[in-house]
């Protein structure tokens, strides 16, 4: 199997950036937000385990589901969150092995928000990159594209661990505190770094 970089960071630190960064050298990427959003879509398996969950869950005029409302709901029930996780965790984590088991090239990048925080996909990663930026940067960002409040982004953020944990379990870390255009450097020598990891693994 191709060498996995798991890429995972707090809430507007700027994964999606990265990942999309790596991509463009050309650098197979498998998004586990990706998957939960086309996994529950009405024609998938995800959609059903949803409303197993959640019954009483309103469904759009299209048919699909209120993704806004399920998020104010989850963030803000911790039990919700669970039983939300338990209905979507197994089916994203099915797909995302098997897209990296077809993997072609010597290393391959997973994007999951709570890596370190949950179990399910840790196991087949083989080193962790850690997107960081400060809290309140984190905050702004997340303010600026979207619809929620400071407090809103906050609560979302308290329900991951906290900066110093991720930064202590990173193998590597980005530092995406600055401008858009300081990623790809930083992306180009860890590409370099990973390249080579692969294939000092599959010397021995």
């Amino acid at each position: 199997m191709a060498y996995v970089v798991g890429l995972t960071g707090g809430i507007g630190s700027g994964k999606t950036a990265v990942a999309d960064a790596f991509g463009k050298l050309d650098v197979e990427v498998v998004d586990a937000d990706q998957l939960a959003h086309r996994l529950s879509a009405s024609d998938q398996p995800g959609f059903d385990a949803i409303r197993a969950a959640f019954p009483n869950l309103a469904l759009l005029a299209n048919g699909e589901i209120d993704r806004p409302a399920l998020r104010r709901l989850v963030f803000a029930d911790s039990a919700a969150r669970n039983r939300l996780e338990h209905a979507l965790h197994p089916l994203i984590g099915a797909e995302a092995k098997r897209q990296v088991a077809n993997w072609k090239g010597a290393y391959g990048l997973i994007v999951v928000p709570l890596l370190l925080e949950r179990e399910g996909l840790r196991h087949i990663v083989d080193r962790i990159l850690v997107v960081d930026c400060p809290e309140e940067e984190q905050v702004r960002r997340v303010v600026a594209r979207s619809r929620f409040s400071p407090v809103e982004v906050r609560a979302i953020m308290a329900t991951q661990i906290p900066r110093d944990q991720r930064l202590a379990a990173a193998d590597d870390v980005l530092d995406n505190a600055g401008p858009p255009d300081a990623i790809a450097p930083q992306v180009r020598s860890l590409d370099h770094r990973y390249r080579k990891l692969a294939a000092a693994r599959c010397s021995t």
